[in-house]
């Protein structure tokens, strides 16, 4: 019941938006009563925060086995992580909208924690792009910072617009923005 509750939630949230969205919608929309609600979350900014931590940690998860594949170049690695955030917004696309458009409803702590591990997934594509640099992967006058937070921009704003059953597929758009990314800082002249 707890996964229906935050699967109907997520859609309710994606829909009317999180403030629009009551305790009494998401349980009139699984015919339950608000008792069954509380019974899993303390408040609907729990459940929000719940959503939010699953999101970020499934992403971290899937990008620490990114990384720990020693067999791979650093360019592969970016690739997969561009891969990685494409694919989750095509599978996800509910629980990516309300991750970056609801975030603002966090309290303090509970924005605290998802910021940090936003900010670790950040800095292991930094991590990537450093290495990358140090092998001669990338050009050497690159920052990597800045770079990173390129990647994460162009990536992630897929959510507002990205349907793959339109223009382009997850594998079409993963190429163009990797060829756009990767041609960019490449230490190879072409």
């Amino acid at each position: 019941m707890k996964d229906k509750l935050t699967r109907e939630s997520v859609l309710l949230f994606e829909k009317k938006g999180f403030s629009q969205t009551s305790i009494q919608d998401i349980v009139d929309a699984l015919n339950v009563t608000k008792g069954t609600f509380y019974y899993y979350f303390s408040s609907k900014e729990q459940l929000l925060m719940d959503i939010h931590l699953e999101y970020i940690t499934d992403l971290l998860d899937r990008q620490q086995l990114i990384l720990d594949n020693e067999e791979t170049t650093q360019k592969e690695k970016l690739t997969q992580m561009i891969h990685l955030l494409i694919a989750d917004i095509k599978d996800n696309g509910p629980y990516g909208r309300v991750f970056f458009r609801e975030i603002r409803h966090l309290l303090n702590d509970n924005m605290d924690i998802i910021d940090q591990k936003r900010t670790k997934f950040r800095l292991n594509i930094e991590d990537v792009v450093r290495t990358g640099i140090n092998k001669e992967e990338f050009r050497h006058n690159l920052k990597a910072e800045m770079i990173a937070f390129g990647i994460l921009g162009v990536t992630n704003w897929t959510y507002n617009w990205f349907d793959p059953e339109k223009k382009v597929t997850t594998e079409q758009l993963v190429d163009i923005y990797a060829d756009m990314i990767l041609n960019g800082i490449s230490n190879e002249l072409k």
